[in-house]
């Protein structure tokens, strides 16, 4: 999930360099879902609520 995070950040600095604002927008907002999501599940782990076997 990291690799899409890094693709979806370069996609929109690329976008945003070209002038093209509204897929920035929307690539960082993609980015900003998925380092949420990571986040959650990363919080979980640490928590115990998921066991690593």
């Amino acid at each position: 999930m990291i690799k899409w995070i890094i693709i979806l950040l370069i996609v929109a600095a690329a976008a945003s360099l070209l002038g093209m604002p509204a897929l920035a927008g929307a690539a960082a907002t993609g980015a900003r879902v998925l380092i949420g999501i990571v986040l959650v599940i990363f919080l979980l782990f640490v928590l115990g609520v998921f066991a690593v076997t």
